[in-house]
């Protein structure tokens, strides 16, 4: 039986023209040949509208896997986010101007979730095409951790679906600032090799993925 990933970017934010998460999902989407059926969902920069959004994509699709991505500015890698936290603590405001500080996204709401995507799989799959990834400890305090949270939370219990975060550098096609870029079609390759491997590897490999600092 065909299984069916979600997978979601996010719309530009902060000034931007482009989001590279959602230029890499359509790209991906655009070359899908499976396993599997692909859905596509764009999520808003907002605190607030990110967990309906979400919601409502995976009600629309019953998804087996879902992979939301988001950028990182001056990462220069494909980041796998390990771990989902319960604050949301804004640097910048989202689109709607909301800049919450030490909030939780889900209140009441356990300190945190980890991921349930073979991400050290992942991560070995990306890096073996040539593709700089890495094992993240932290999707940050923004509203990609704040979706991130939320679809672990919706989740919960659900043993049957693999679900995590993944982030991307900015494209080097679109990128408004200097710092670490990948090439779209790069990116877009990373992205499609995390899907793969999630539909593909029933347990992740045990391997040191860790970082000193």
């Amino acid at each position: 039986m065909d299984r069916t990933v979600l997978l979601t970017g996010f719309a530009p934010f902060d000034g931007q023209q482009e989001n590279a998460s959602w230029l890499a999902v359509r790209r991906v989407a655009e070359r899908w040949s499976g396993p599997g059926a692909l859905v596509t969902a764009l999520l808003p920069v907002s605190f607030k509208g990110v967990g309906p959004a979400l919601d409502a994509a995976v009600d629309a699709c019953r998804p087996d896997v879902v992979i939301c991505t988001g950028l990182a500015e001056g990462r220069a890698t494909i980041g796998l986010e390990r771990t989902a936290v319960n604050v949301m603590d804004a640097r910048i405001p989202d689109q709607d101007g909301r800049s919450p500080i030490d909030e939780p996204v889900v209140p009441d709401g356990p300190v945190g979730y980890w991921s349930t995507l073979p991400i050290k799989a992942c991560q070995a799959a990306v890096a073996g095409a040539g593709v700089p990834a890495e094992v993240s400890g932290s999707a940050g305090t923004y509203v990609c951790n704040a979706v991130f949270y939320r679809l672990m939370h919706r989740l919960r219990g659900a043993a049957d679906v693999r679900a995590g975060f993944v982030h991307v550098p900015q494209a080097a096609e679109t990128a408004r600032s200097q710092g670490p870029t990948l090439p779209l079609d790069v990116i877009t390759r990373g992205l499609e090799l995390v899907v793969q491997t999630s539909l593909a590897v029933p347990r992740d490999i045990r391997a040191a993925g860790g970082t000193v600092h």
